[in-house]
């Protein structure tokens, strides 16, 4: 059954999330750009925010459901992503430590000063090219290919298990937390958060 005229709800999932991190990591962006331009820096709980949102919502909520379901129902139809795929899921899993390298050298920012800053905001960007590369690939290789080999039953599954997280999410009250901690995000920083690539 063809996929033409199916409009899938796990690619507007995937794309909000998207948005939401895109907006988290453009607001780091502006704060160490900011900083390193002379400008004043904000409130460390902002950058703790940013970073907690990272490490939670893409390790535990979005990359899962990308790899188990909707990368590996590709792979069932064509074997023409297989090296992208397996490198997406391989920065799925360096993603976790790339955090953790930020969450340190944050918390050296915040111990030791503007000498620390450097490093900081080096890391900062390379984690924003890294991931807005990331997100690219996905949305401009992985999606039209996946639109092009999956049928509506494929999508009936991938939807069926996104929207399937979503209610556990929803149960456990985890999505309302993360909302609510994106929300934070946008409120305490002294600018808009935008969802544009600045780089």
């Amino acid at each position: 059954m063809a996929a033409r005229n199916f409009h899938p709800v796990s690619l507007d999932i995937i794309r909000q999330e998207h948005e939401h991190l895109s907006a988290v990591i453009q607001g780091m962006l502006y704060f160490v750009r900011s900083i390193g331009q002379g400008g004043s820096s904000p409130d460390i709980k902002v950058f703790r925010a940013m970073l907690y949102y990272i490490s939670e919502y893409p390790e535990k909520v979005h990359h899962p459901k990308e790899d188990q379901f909707l990368f590996a129902k590709i792979k069932e139809r064509t074997h023409q992503l297989d090296n992208e795929l397996d490198a997406l899921t391989e920065q799925h899993s360096k993603g976790d430590y790339l955090v953790h390298k930020l969450l340190d050298a944050l918390l050296h920012y915040e111990f030791r000063g503007a000498e620390a800053f450097p490093h900081f905001r080096d890391l900062v960007e390379q984690y924003a090219h890294f991931y807005y590369s990331h997100m690219h690939t996905e949305e401009e290789v992985i999606i039209p290919v996946a639109r092009q080999v999956l049928n509506v039953l494929d999508w009936h599954e991938v939807d069926q298990a996104f929207l399937e997280n979503r209610h556990r999410l929803d149960d456990a009250g985890e999505r309302y937390r993360y909302e609510q901690l994106f929300s934070q995000i946008v409120q305490i920083s002294p600018t808009p958060i935008g969802v544009a690539d600045p780089l």
